[in-house]
């Protein structure tokens, strides 16, 4: 199966503890989703989100600092993951985000590159800078 890979970065007006907060809680995920989600907090452990479509396993969890995790959607075939990883770091007003998805299905490359940007930083942004 040919894959790409997505790298986007993005510029929070929060503390990295706050944006990685609103990665790995599942309730802070939730709010800004608006669908639930369940996350485990240590290595190993799974997660699910926007009601069960996204699933994985987290690979790597080091507080505020960065998270790698085995990353799927319920459409792709059984086993097939991309590797996912969200590196934080403090910038002058917030957080700069890089964010790295490797091994995304060609086919949906297009489709969750924008997904990214629609779905997680748009209302990431909006729940973190203003405080709703």
């Amino acid at each position: 199966m040919k894959t790409k890979d997505i790298q986007q970065t993005v510029a929070f007006k929060a503390a990295p503890h706050d944006v990685y907060e609103a990665l790995v809680d599942s309730r802070r995920h939730a709010r800004f989703t608006g669908a639930a989600a369940r996350i485990s907090r240590k290595p190993g452990g799974t997660f699910s989100a926007y009601d069960g479509y996204i699933s994985g396993i987290n690979v790597e969890l080091v507080p505020d600092i960065r998270i790698v995790q085995a990353w799927r959607t319920i459409d792709w075939h059984e086993g097939c993951h991309s590797l996912v990883v969200y590196d934080l770091k403090p910038a002058k007003g917030g957080t700069r985000l890089a964010f790295t998805q490797i091994g995304v299905p060609a086919k949906d490359f297009k489709e969750i590159s924008a997904g990214w940007e629609e779905f997680y930083w748009k209302p990431m942004k909006e729940m973190l800078e203003t405080n709703k």
